[in-house]
């Protein structure tokens, strides 16, 4: 190898590092800045919703009042669109078995609705007749439900167009309505209104999208007007979803938005991390090869 064309080699991959880092530093720093612009409330609720010991047994009573108000308190001027969430933890949607308790073409087509094979225990009801939707995801489905006021002034939680277009579009019809859905003996989450079609589902459209990890967060509507600072949060909860069976957690968050979506300081930092290494890679070639070639050894061809 002729010393121009090491030089020429050298000299690329100084450019190459210097240029990622160059490109990724600022959108690090840019990222960390919307980040920490973002406002988030966090409340866990599922412990001090229930003040009883037996849990399990609160819960699973259908005679007992659920009930719960939660006052927080507003730290920064929130812009709207506020997005709702609800977060829990140590549930594990990507478990191999659940993930594969659903019947996709039962969801789309309406002639496709004895299509249950897959969705075993939560396929057929005890007579046979086929559950629509059926299997466990959608028998889980989330069933708790919040009330929102401001100052003790109502505020309207818009629940539309919180589901993927696509996902409305092209994995749940238009003709195809829920039946025999949470008539068992027993209920696993919320029920469906049997005369709206899944594709207008859409607080089963969000659920059914599973989450990656034991801790997640689902959408569950928006406030589109400003919260002040200061400004008292008053949210009545139904505390109905049995987290309690199997030592889960629930939490409601309210979050504002930005470029980057919602809080993550990681994505920031990950890409200071990998241009603040590459500037650093830039400067140890350019010390080694451009200041003391002569330390640089190159493998004869």
């Amino acid at each position: 190898m002729g010393k121009m064309t090491k030089r020429r080699l050298g000299n690329s991959v100084i450019s190459a590092f210097l240029l990622i880092g160059v490109i990724f530093v600022p959108i690090g720093l840019a990222s960390l800045s919307a980040s920490k612009e973002i406002v988030e409330l966090v409340d866990r609720y599922d412990t001090s919703c229930v003040s009883v010991a037996d849990k399990v047994g609160f819960i699973q009573n259908s005679k007992t009042d659920k009930t719960c108000t939660r006052t927080l308190t507003v730290p920064r001027h929130m812009k709207s669109p506020i997005h709702i969430y609800y977060q829990i933890g140590d549930f594990y949607q990507n478990h191999r078995r659940y993930v594969k308790s659903r019947s996709d073409k039962q969801l789309r087509y309406k002639e496709a609705a004895h299509l249950t094979k897959d969705c075993e225990p939560e396929g057929n009801t005890a007579d046979g007749a086929p559950i629509v939707p059926c299997g466990l995801i959608a028998w889980s489905l989330f069933n708790d439900t919040y009330t929102v006021s401001v100052n003790k002034k109502a505020v309207e939680v818009n629940k539309k167009d919180i589901a993927w277009q696509s996902d409305k579009n092209n994995k749940f019809g238009s003709n195809v309505y829920p039946s025999n859905f949470q008539k068992g003996n027993l209920i696993g989450g919320a029920k469906l209104n049997e005369s709206i079609p899944l594709s207008e589902q859409e607080d089963l459209i969000v659920w059914m999208r599973t989450a990656a990890l034991p801790t997640f967060r689902k959408l569950y509507g928006r406030i589109e007007t400003d919260i002040m600072e200061n400004d008292q949060l008053t949210v009545v909860i139904q505390n109905n979803y049995n987290t309690y069976s199997f030592g889960g957690s629930k939490a409601l968050v309210l979050s504002t938005t930005s470029w980057i979506g919602g809080k993550n300081n990681f994505i920031g930092i990950a890409y200071l991390t990998i241009g603040g290494l590459c500037i650093f890679l830039a400067v140890v070639f350019i010390v080694l090869y451009m200041i003391k070639p002569r330390y640089v050894m190159f493998p004869r061809v």
